[in-house]
């Protein structure tokens, strides 16, 4: 993937509130014309229209062009079912047939209880020994010790810190590096 991703949770609005499509598609296609080919959309983004929206754009580039990471939304998964319909959801939203990243989305001591109820991480790992997600890991937001917790917990391909000057010191976010590191 390219060194620099594009976010797909803030697209430009229109007045009414939804994204505007003309704009954000130029954006895109400005990004790709530049070497960017990593794009990160959610399924809450845009209240569920940016993985619609990210996927009719992307459907004019060749799949193997750009990289695709999508998550998981745990605060909706009470059983393994939800976690199912949801994911198959979101590669129809995206018009993809697979994920190159995906991840369980914003983990931390409440969140991640989502992923212990029994089938949850099984299904995920099914989805990825299936070819539909390339490499599975997790988006995190909390405390050190709790992410030395999570981490241990699965055998996951990567970590999506939330690693920027205030939250350097506030959230201890060199250390929450050192321990993805290690």
């Amino acid at each position: 993937p390219s060194l620099l991703g594009f976010g797909c949770m803030r697209f430009p609005m229109t007045e009414d509130g939804k994204i505007d499509e003309v704009r954000a598609e130029a954006m895109i296609d400005l990004a790709i014309e530049h070497g960017v080919n990593y794009f990160d959309t959610a399924y809450p983004y845009h209240q569920g229209a940016s993985e619609t929206f990210i996927g009719k754009v992307l459907s004019k580039y060749p799949r193997e062009s750009y990289y695709l990471a999508d998550k998981m939304p745990g605060w909706l998964v009470k059983s393994v079912d939800d976690a199912k319909r949801i994911f198959f959801e979101q590669l129809e939203r995206c018009q993809v047939d697979y994920f190159d990243y995906y991840l369980c989305h914003a983990l931390g001591e409440n969140m991640f209880k989502a992923y212990e109820i029994p089938g949850v991480m099984a299904f995920l790992y099914e989805m990825k020994t299936e070819g539909k997600i390339k490499h599975l890991g997790f988006s995190f937001h909390d405390t050190p010790d709790v992410l030395e917790r999570i981490i241990k917990t699965h055998p996951w391909d990567f970590v999506q810190l939330q690693i920027n000057y205030l939250d350097w010191e506030r959230q201890d976010a060199k250390r929450q590096y050192d321990i993805v590191k290690e």
